[in-house]
C-alpha cells in the first residue's frame, strides 16, 4: 500500500472548530466522491484536539506548533496514482479536490509526503 500524508493548516480566516466543519461536511464527500476515478483505497480524516491539548507534550519535546488535522489517503500501488494520468476525468478530479484544498487549507504550511506504511501493532 502507498500512503500519501496530508498536515493540514487553516487558512487564518478560519477556527479550529469551522475548518474541521468543513473539511468533514464539504470536503470530506467531494473526496469520497472521486475515490473510484482516483482509484484512492482509503481516507482517513484525524481531526486535532487544539493546542491547550498539545501544549505539554510540545513543551517536553520541544517540537513544532501543531497541526489542525491531518488527512491520509491510501492506494493499492504507485501504478493506480498514476494510471490514467492522461484521462480528463483524472485531471479534473485532481483540480476540484485541488480548487477545493485552496478555499480551507493554507497550502504553503501543509507539508504532504508519500510513503509506505508497515503496521507494527
Amino acid at each position: 500500500m502507498i500512503k500519501l500524508t496530508f498536515y493540514l493548516v487553516r487558512r487564518p480566516e478560519f477556527t479550529r472548530e469551522s475548518f474541521q466543519k468543513y473539511w468533514l461536511e464539504t470536503h470530506a464527500p467531494l473526496v469520497a466522491g472521486v475515490k473510484e476515478t482516483l482509484r484512492i483505497r482509503r481516507y482517513v480524516q484525524t481531526h486535532s484536539l487544539g493546542v491547550e491539548t498539545e501544549a505539554d507534550m510540545r513543551r517536553v519535546r520541544g517540537g513544532p506548533e501543531g497541526y489542525d488535522g491531518v488527512a491520509e489517503l491510501w492506494w493499492d500501488s504507485f501504478e493506480d496514482i498514476t494510471a490514467g494520468a492522461d484521462d480528463p476525468a483524472v485531471r479534473e478530479a485532481g483540480r476540484l479536490l485541488l480548487e477545493d484544498e485552496m478555499k480551507f487549507i493554507d497550502l504553503s504550511k501543509s507539508p504532504l509526503w508519500w510513503g509506505v506504511e508497515h503496521q507494527i501493532i
